[in-house]
């Protein structure tokens, strides 16, 4: 059962809160991608004609009355640098609501939030190892029932539905084995079971995936990675084009509070307005790298949706427009992972992704180390594997990187 809010609260919510909710302007909906990502959610200011954003650096607004106000009580439930991010991912996304979180996993958490106890939602196996964490230790003990599948067989995703499941939720390409779910099966059975269609669109960005498209309820993000694109905030956003849900997502929002600081909106407001042209850059190099890869390793050892040796490449080219720059690879084992990360110059061997800057990482003892060992190697994550979120910098340079870097492996 979705969060029993009683109606009037919740449409006066959604009243209350129609700009935040990125109701999108007619104009915005006729121009080309990259105009959008530029304007999309934004004007320049009323007061001054700053064309960028101003940073509404305040947690409350003088009232004019007793019940009169100029839209904006308290900055936990409405800020304006904030709605212009919403307004401008939801536009990008072909959503209508737009709700701005300090964190893609307090994004993730709020979203769970829709659901009561007894409730059963339907995930996939490999998703970002904070992700189980989230589920497993936190909000299984409020009694919400989580049900593990290989969301690359849709019948498999079909077979786990239950008369309590309420929910399907998936990443598309996974993290870190690249694994693609097929939307258009996940939302038609979302759509008969009467579930919600949840997706994770981090890695493919709308740039080069819709899931609204295929049936999706809710698509969400971190804005940390790719949206951002510059490794230097944290944030989560969440899109939806039905009202009711975004009421209660609004509710969620301000009643629970994990909302981010105006400068952060604005870092990734920034973001935005390069996002079509970093990601085309990603893609190139994302392309090259895998295929220098595949011939120095082998194809069977390189996990990219843009190559031909992976098995679902065809989905890849069906329901995604461009592959990104996220590769896997595995290695024999955990020495030679060290030896690689520990010779890369260009990149930097860190958490994250989705930054400008080539970054390198080992799973198996990062992103997925709260992940119980024996899952992991059921699920793929083995010792040896490496993960590459690869920049924007000169292709030559990231090739030569990684050629020395795997001398001796």
């Amino acid at each position: 059962m979705l969060l029993n809010i009683p109606r009037g609260v919740y449409l006066l919510a959604l009243a209350f809160t129609e700009s935040s909710m990125a109701r999108i302007f007619d104009e915005d909906l006729r121009t080309g991608f990259g105009t959008r990502a530029v304007h999309a959610g934004q004007r320049p200011d009323p007061g001054t004609g700053a064309i960028m954003t101003p940073i509404f650096q305040t947690s409350t607004y003088a009232q004019e009355g007793l019940g009169r106000n100029k839209g904006y009580e308290y900055a936990r439930g409405r800020n304006p640098t904030r709605e212009a991010l919403e307004r401008n991912i939801a536009t990008l996304e072909g959503g209508t609501h737009g709700f701005a979180f300090s964190s893609g996993m307090g994004c993730l958490d709020s979203i769970m939030k829709l659901l009561q106890s007894g409730d059963e939602v339907i995930c996939a196996e490999n998703m970002y190892g904070g992700t189980p964490r989230l589920f497993d230790r936190i909000l299984a003990n409020f009694g919400l029932v989580f049900r593990y599948v290989d969301t690359r067989d849709p019948q498999r995703v079909e077979d786990a539905l239950s008369p309590r499941t309420r929910a399907i939720i998936c990443e598309t390409p996974t993290n870190p084995l690249m694994r693609l779910t097929d939307l258009g099966a996940i939302g038609e059975i979302s759509r008969r079971a009467g579930t919600l269609c949840i997706v994770d669109n981090t890695f493919a960005t709308p740039i080069f995936q819709r899931p609204f498209e295929y049936g999706a309820d809710v698509v969400y993000h971190s804005t940390t990675k790719y949206l951002n694109g510059h490794s230097d905030m944290i944030g989560g956003i969440a899109i939806v084009k039905d009202d009711d849900l975004a009421a209660r997502l609004q509710f969620i929002l301000n009643a629970a509070g994990a909302v981010p600081g105006p400068f952060d909106a604005w870092l990734a407001l920034r973001g935005t307005k390069t996002l079509h042209l970093r990601m085309k850059a990603h893609d190139a190099n994302g392309r090259r790298v895998a295929a220098w890869l595949a011939q120095r390793l082998g194809e069977e050892r390189v996990i990219y949706p843009g190559l031909n040796s992976h098995p679902q490449h065809a989905l890849a080219c069906r329901q995604m427009t461009g592959f990104g720059g996220m590769i896997s690879i595995q290695l024999p084992g955990r020495e030679d992972a060290a030896r690689l990360l520990g010779r890369v110059r260009v990149f930097a061997l860190a958490e994250s992704l989705g930054g400008v800057e080539s970054l390198a990482c080992h799973p198996a003892s990062m992103t997925h180390a709260s992940v119980p060992p024996e899952k992991r190697a059921a699920l793929g994550i083995r010792d040896g594997l490496v993960r590459f979120s690869v920049g924007i910098e000169d292709t030559e340079d990231l090739i030569a990187d990684l050629d020395h870097a795997l001398q001796g492996v």
